[in-house]
């Protein structure tokens, strides 16, 4: 299994974005990524960057997995 590594907010976006969730859309507190029945919630954006604990967490809300991760571009 690919390992993770940390990634930027950005990156974040970007790469969900890219295995088709729509947004970010502004919601709240917290802005928001859709994928059809799937609403995923961003964390907000800090100085560091976003750990493998909360990654992984936010892939499996997502339904996203590692492999599909790693081959996003």
């Amino acid at each position: 299994m690919p390992r993770l590594t940390p990634v930027s907010r950005r990156e974040l976006i970007r790469r969900l974005v890219a295995l088709g969730f729509d947004g970010p859309y502004v919601g709240g507190r917290h802005e928001f990524l859709v994928r059809g029945d799937v609403r995923l919630i961003l964390p907000n954006p800090h100085r560091g960057d976003i750990g493998v604990d909360l990654l992984t967490r936010l892939l499996r809300q997502a339904g996203v997995t590692r492999g599909e991760w790693q081959a996003a571009p």
